[in-house]
């Protein structure tokens, strides 16, 4: 589920390069992740390397098909299957051609992926004229893309992942320019299509770096001695069908909310899904900031304000809403370079884990807005119901400086604060 993309694709890019250098560690690949800030206008064996930049999505840079053809995909663990364009438009002149491939392999109708594996998907697979497996999956964000499933084999540096199931889509709708810069979607949740569960990998991490600096992604396990230890939260299992309930998504239970020291004033069934699924917690990397369902948001927006009073001045405009979804917002000088001592919000898990936000990670400066002699910055947390959304969602802003473990093997999810960049230079990642 490629949730809130168009939160994302204004202000955050992250673009993951393949590296020339391959090694052995433990069986894992190393993802090397290299970021700075762009305007906007503008089966494993052997660990490989890649980077990224930050500005807009996650994407990866990999070969697909014999003879290889480049691909640049975004990576999003709110996803289930993934998707490469499959045909060239003046719009988007990144595509994949399969025509061009020997090892390309259409997925028929009559075929065990396409009547039982496809389950999950939010609109159910079809058969097209050609007796072959149609698709169509749609985003939060009104994009969609349809074309059949097919098998082709992936590459990333000299490992080859051969039969990967995805969708070669010769359709697509969006009314965003930034999606005709890729040539597709990588898809990571749980769902038994995605690419991570296809590769076989029980278990992956990420860590996300602030601007101009290194991260690192890898896929598979690997014993870092110098990782402060884990803390694990239990993801969340619905093995019944609910209308409103992912359950391929990354789910953990949120159980509270504090403010500095002080803990929210809301009863904890306010954090828990109720009969129809809805109000679950998802950990999207598909999502820049995190949204909070009505209730929640409103006590956090109110007891953030009381505390900051004094320290930051509101804009007190009601007419402005960042991204639709994000009505608490500040003037801060032009002429301030940096921002005042601001409380931190930590988000409370199952189990006793916590995710502290804290700094600039709490305020957001809005490009190319400013009243008078103003900029204009705000919280970087946002209302669901405001967006039509009946869930919690984490997003990647709030997860920079967190070494993010998502062990699907164990069925939990493990977080640390570290130095992102000083986590990949441990790691051997490239800074170029």
């Amino acid at each position: 589920m490629k949730l809130m993309q168009f939160l994302v694709h204004f202000f955050m890019f992250f673009s993951l390069i393949l590296s020339k250098t391959c090694f052995s560690l433990n069986q894992s690949i190393i993802l090397p992740l290299k970021m700075k800030q762009i305007p906007s206008a503008s089966i494993p064996k052997g660990p490989n390397k890649l980077s990224f930049q930050h500005n807009i999505t996650l994407t990866v840079s990999l070969t697909v098909g014999s003879p290889p053809q480049e691909a640049s995909m975004v990576l999003d663990t709110g996803s289930e299957l993934s998707w490469l364009h499959c045909k060239k438009t003046p719009k988007n002149p990144l595509a994949f051609n399969p025509s061009a491939s020997s090892s390309y392999t259409p997925v028929p109708c009559s075929s065990p992926v396409c009547k039982t594996r496809t389950q999950d998907f939010s609109i159910p697979v079809s058969c097209d004229p050609k007796n072959l497996c149609h698709a169509i999956l749609s985003y939060a964000d009104a994009s969609s893309v349809e074309g059949n499933l097919a098998a082709e084999t992936f590459r990333v540096e000299n490992s080859g992942l051969p039969r990967m199931i995805f969708g070669c889509m010769d359709t697509s709708s969006s009314s965003n320019p930034e999606d005709s810069k890729t040539t597709g979607l990588i898809g990571m949740n749980r769902g038994s299509l995605s690419f991570v569960s296809q590769m076989g990998s029980g278990k992956f991490s990420y860590c996300i770096p602030r601007r101009d600096s290194s991260g690192v992604l890898l896929l598979g396990d690997v014993n870092l001695p110098w990782l402060k230890p884990l803390s694990y939260t239990p993801l969340v299992h619905v093995t019944t069908h609910l209308p409103y309930f992912d359950r391929v998504a990354y789910t953990i239970q949120l159980e509270g909310i504090k403010v500095g020291r002080t803990v929210l004033p809301l009863p904890k069934s306010v954090y828990v899904p109720d009969h129809t699924g809805a109000g679950q917690t998802m950990v999207d990397s598909g999502t820049q900031f995190t949204f909070l369902l009505g209730p929640v948001y409103n006590s956090l927006k109110n007891e953030f304000s009381r505390q900051m009073k004094g320290i930051l001045r509101q804009l007190e405009d009601p007419n402005f809403v960042f991204q639709g979804a994000m009505d608490l917002c500040y003037r801060v000088e032009l002429t301030r370079t940096i921002l005042p001592s601001l409380t931190s919000v930590t988000m409370m898990f199952q189990g006793g884990v916590e995710m502290s936000v804290g700094g600039e990670k709490l305020l957001y400066k809005v490009p190319g807005v400013t009243r008078e002699k103003d900029a204009i910055y705000c919280f970087t947390f946002g209302s669901s119901d405001l967006l039509g959304i009946e869930a919690f969602i984490i997003g990647h802003h709030h997860q920079q400086n967190m070494w993010m473990e998502f062990d699907l093997a164990k069925s939990r999810l493990g977080l640390a604060e570290v130095r992102c960049d000083l986590a990949s230079q441990r790691l051997g990642v490239s800074h170029k």
